[in-house]
């Protein structure tokens, strides 16, 4: 026989009851490892069976008797085994309860609860019980005001505002004449007359005149734009292609075409100029506007990689500063979560989880115990501060995460409404920061004025130490 001990509250129908006559007997305190042998009488079994058919039997019929009058020993004759295995669950329940509340010890994981003398156990035995458990370690007190941190501080500057011009130039990009006598390459837009006939007709929407079609773009069936490079101003051509057999069309798919074409213009890809109207394709109402939102829109992404640095400088701090034993299998989860994590981004071949055992080197194991030991300061120095996550914040989180399924949104929030593990990885990195951000305000940080590549290089640092 074998327990969970699948909960550390009180019995499930929230009833008090006393286990004055359990005797816990302490058999291993080793570190961070604890273990306790506890007895429990079938007496007190008994009287946990009893009084849950007491509070049950005034609502509990039976034929020939009324209401709430069945005798107990009747009850108990027919319920008394199901409710004995009941009832030493919620009695281990309330024995963990007390124990834990009592020893003040927090375990790592769930512990690990065996019955004794389960091969001999029969109802009305008393039952000896095994718990083993790793405890969350004591953490202790940090200075937080003792924190000594440089932030990066960028300006941004006319040359970083002129560059990001440049690229939304070139990628608003305007075309010019090539020249009567120059031939179209890949890239170039003509623009052409076209009509198109299939078995010697024409067919809807086969037909245009002036289009700008640019070569290389794929906007029309396949082959059609290849046999217009090399092509010049005034010239005319064929264009043989066949529709693709999935065309949309069912009356063109699979058929074989002939666009007769006339070249009209041959023009080269240029960048767009930068002025007003480049900023009016952008939704800007002229190009001081769109300077304004270039500034704003670098300003924060300055701001996000300076917090990124300063918090990787700030946990690299506590994680010199603070020390303390760390519950092994802690440790062994999150190397093994890390080595199969790298393993996947190495394989990418391979989505599913049917593969060998993935080994657990010394540089997983390092990297756990950092994260480990950091994952129980912080969640220590936010129970201390009172910091928790509100609804508007897990709301504000949903709706982003939502953003990435455009369409179903819906059927997102309801997955996330029933998957409460889902929510706990959403909000943890949402209280990580917070309890971060109250940190950052206790500690000593100074401005350090620096060039935008400068922090350009402490982002690739950072990005060479999480590869």
């Amino acid at each position: 026989m074998q327990l969970t001990g699948h909960s550390l509250g009180l019995p499930r129908d929230g009833s008090k009851r006393i286990y004055s006559t359990m005797q816990v007997t302490e058999t291993l305190n080793e570190g961070l490892k604890r273990g306790y042998s506890i007895f429990i009488t079938a007496n007190e079994l008994n009287e946990t069976v009893d009084q849950k058919l007491r509070e049950a039997q005034p609502e509990f019929e039976m034929k020939g008797f009324r209401k709430g009058k069945v005798p107990l020993p009747l009850l108990k004759k027919q319920f008394g085994e199901r409710l004995t295995g009941e009832a030493m669950q919620e009695t281990i329940d309330g024995a963990m309860s007390k124990h834990f509340e009592d020893s003040g010890d927090r375990p790592a994981m769930q512990p690990d609860i065996k019955v004794s003398n389960a091969d001999e156990w029969k109802p009305g035995d008393d039952v000896s019980l095994d718990m083993t458990y790793e405890a969350l370690p004591d953490i202790p007190d940090m200075d937080l005001k003792s924190i000594e941190l440089e932030k990066m501080v960028v300006s941004v500057g006319k040359d970083a505002i002129d560059d990001a011009l440049k690229k939304l130039a070139e990628n608003a990009q305007d075309f010019e004449d090539r020249g009567k006598t120059a031939k179209s390459k890949d890239g170039d837009q003509v623009v052409l007359d076209f009509v198109g006939k299939v078995d010697g007709e024409d067919f809807e929407g086969g037909s245009a005149e002036d289009y700008p079609l640019v070569l290389g773009s794929n906007s029309f069936i396949p082959g059609f734009e290849d046999q217009l490079v090399g092509t010049k101003l005034g010239q005319k051509l064929d264009v043989e292609v066949s529709f693709p057999e999935e065309y949309g069309n069912s009356d063109l798919a699979g058929k074989a075409a002939v666009f007769s074409c006339i070249i009209k213009a041959v023009k080269k890809p240029v960048p767009a100029k930068i002025d007003d109207a480049l900023a009016e394709k952008f939704d800007a109402e002229n190009l001081e506007a769109l300077k304004m939102q270039i500034t704003e829109r670098l300003e924060a992404e300055y701001a996000g990689a300076v917090r990124s640095v300063m918090k990787r400088k700030l946990l690299d701090v506590m994680d010199e500063i603070v020390s303390f034993d760390l519950p092994p299998s802690l440790v062994e989860a999150e190397g093994k979560q890390i080595a199969h994590q790298l393993w996947h981004e190495e394989n990418p071949e391979v989505s599913g989880h049917d593969h060998e055992e993935i080994e657990v080197k010394d540089e997983h194991t390092e990297l756990a115990s950092r994260r480990v030991r950091l994952g129980l300061l912080l969640a220590d120095l936010g129970q201390k501060a009172n910091i928790e996550v509100s609804e508007q914040e897990m709301t504000q989180a949903l709706m982003q995460q939502a953003r990435q399924y455009p369409g179903q949104e819906r059927e997102f929030f309801e997955f996330m409404q029933k998957n409460q593990q889902m929510q706990q990885q959403l909000r943890a990195p949402i209280y990580e920061d917070k309890v971060v951000d109250y940190v950052l305000e206790l500690a000593e940080v100074t401005d350090k004025h620096v060039s935008k590549e400068d922090l350009e290089k402490a982002i690739e640092e950072l990005e060479k130490e999480d590869a």
